[in-house]
């Protein structure tokens, strides 16, 4: 998304100067991810290894490896919801841009009443309808993808069964 988003912004650079502009975000973006990757998956080790050092340190160690479970799990809450919010974006643009205007229309109409509605605050609350829009028909597109992949997939293994 973030490769879109720049893409958007030097669409009218030219060929090469879009080109490397995308190649530097690419490198960017892929050692903060793969960093931020690395830091969480290596925390409770350098938290075991900072325990077994005397004094304040060790404690500070001991706090990171009990931290783990609760940053994993909020790390998944947040991952999902993201998913989820991202992934309906995608669809509610996508759609309309094929043409099918009917649910782009809608949130963008609620998103504008209430962003007039709410004077000062109207650009975070529009912001917040839309990305309320989005995560939900990304909820409602990724439980009907789940169901149908859950009853295809109990369907071939009671096949499997009886043959």
């Amino acid at each position: 998304e973030i490769m879109v988003i720049t893409l958007n912004e030097v669409i009218d650079e030219p060929f090469w100067s879009r080109l490397a502009i995308l190649a530097v975000v690419a490198v960017v973006m892929t050692v903060l991810v793969y960093g931020a990757v690395a830091l969480i998956v290596k925390m409770d080790d350098a938290g075991l290894r900072l325990a077994q050092l005397p004094g304040a340190v060790a404690s500070f160690g001991r706090g990171l490896v009990k931290a783990m479970p609760l940053v994993l799990t909020g790390l998944t809450a947040v991952g999902t919801a993201a998913m989820l919010w991202v992934g309906g974006h995608i669809l509610l643009v996508g759609t309309d841009e094929l043409g099918l205007h009917l649910l782009y229309e809608a949130v963008h109409h609620v998103e504008q009443a209430a962003h007039d509605a709410t004077g000062a605050l109207g650009g975070l609350v529009g912001w917040l309808v839309n990305t309320a829009a989005s995560a939900i028909l990304g909820l409602i597109v990724g439980a009907l993808v789940v169901g149908v992949t859950t009853f295809v997939s109990h369907r071939r293994r009671a096949g499997a069964g009886t043959a």
